[in-house]
Formats: structure tokens, C-alpha cells, sequence
């Protein structure tokens, strides 16, 4: 089967079509979001980032020899580009308190993909992550979206959520390319599998920690 084909069967196995958005998601788009929410997650973000910069940096080096070596150095230099725009964000928000905290909840999923950089299989951690491109992009995009109407946003303070809603249709055709011809074998679909349901489960711990903020 075509890498391309593997790739769109493992997204829509993992993220089937008609998934309730969260419940952080879904309040900021009906307009009941709370800013003091938003500021606690670009503080939690900035760890996510710095962590799983990191990660994917460990990753290019583990597969430096390889076309998959450049492609998880080019989601680094995305990491360290969404880095930039989480001041505006967390300044359009207000002061938190817990700006220094890291959340368990939001950290397990950096946590995790730190363990993919040491033992995940490289071209299996590539698909999970391919995965899940969409859903996160889709979440983004909504708030981004919420942000402007409901909010008055302007193009600086949403520039973190802007970045990660542009579709992912070229990281993923170049991780197609990168993954090879060939495709991934049976094993390396069996592990993105594992992989991407631990992924999506930590993201979604991740939302679910801020929506249950008091």
C-alpha cells in the first residue's frame, strides 16, 4: 500500500470523522471561553514547545542519515517559530498565577513524546505524528477564529494559533517522501498505532486540564 494511503487510514482510524471537538474548543467557538484559561495554556505551552523541541532535534539525530533526519529538524525550526508568537498570545490574555506550574495534565503529552525520541521507532513516530496534524490544526483554527470575534484579537495576539491552523498537507507529503515508497511495514503500522492512540490521549489531557480549571 502507498505510504500516502497508510498515512490517511492511520488519521482516520485514530481521529474518525465527526469527533466532538473539546470542551475548551467548543466553549471558546459558542463564545463562553475564559481568557485566564488561555493564558495558563500559553504558559503551558511554553514548556510543551521547549520540551518537544528538544525531542524532535533527538529525533533528526537519530535518523541524520535519512530523509526523515530533515524532516523532524523541520518541525523543530516550526517549534522554535510557534515559540516566538506565545508572547502576544499569553499578553492578550492577562496575568496567571500559575505561569511558573507546569500541569500534569498538559505535560504528560511532551513527557511522552520525549520517550518516542529515546525508544520510538523513528518512521513509526513520524506517522503518529502525521496523525494527529489535522485534529490539532482544527482546534486551533477555531480558536483563533473565537479569538477574533469574540475577543477582538488582532493578527499578533492570534499569531500562535494561526501557525499551527495552516493545513498540514505539506508536512505531509513530505513525510510521505521522506518515509519512502515503500511504505511502512506491518510492525511500524502497529506502533503508530500505539504511539498515535498515547499521543491523543495525553493531547487530550492536555484540554481536558484546562477546561476543569476553577
Amino acid at each position: 500500500m502507498p505510504t500516502s494511503q497508510q498515512l490517511q487510514d492511520l488519521r482516520s482510524e485514530l481521529t474518525p470523522p465527526g469527533e466532538e471537538p473539546p470542551t475548551l474548543v467548543t466553549e471558546f467557538a459558542t463564545g463562553r471561553g475564559r481568557l485566564g484559561t488561555l493564558a495558563v495554556l500559553a504558559a503551558q505551552q511554553q514548556r510543551i514547545i521547549t520540551s518537544d523541541r528538544r525531542s524532535l532535534l533527538l529525533l533528526a539525530t537519530r535518523c541524520a542519515d535519512g530523509p526523515l533526519g530533515a524532516w523532524f529538524a523541520g518541525l523543530a525550526d516550526g517549534e522554535s517559530a510557534a515559540l516566538r508568537t506565545l508572547p502576544a498570545l499569553a499578553t492578550a490574555c492577562g496575568p496567571t498565577g500559575t505561569t511558573d506550574t507546569p500541569l500534569l495534565g498538559c505535560q504528560a503529552y511532551p513527557s511522552y513524546l520525549a520517550w518516542l525520541a529515546l525508544n520510538g521507532h523513528p518512521p513509526a513516530v513520524a506517522a503518529a505524528l502525521v496523525a494527529n496534524f489535522t485534529a490539532w490544526g482544527g482546534y486551533c483554527a477555531a480558536l483563533a477564529g473565537a479569538l477574533r470575534r469574540f475577543h477582538g484579537f488582532d493578527e499578533e495576539a492570534c499569531a500562535f494559533f494561526d501557525f499551527f491552523a495552516q493545513p498540514p498537507t505539506a508536512l505531509e507529503q513530505a513525510a510521505t517522501e521522506a518515509i519512502g515508497p515503500a511504505g511502512l511495514t506491518d510492525p511500524d503500522l502497529d506502533a503508530a498505532r500505539e504511539y498515535g492512540r498515547l499521543l491523543q490521549a495525553y493531547e487530550g489531557s492536555f484540554w481536558s486540564t484546562l477546561a476543569d480549571l476553577p
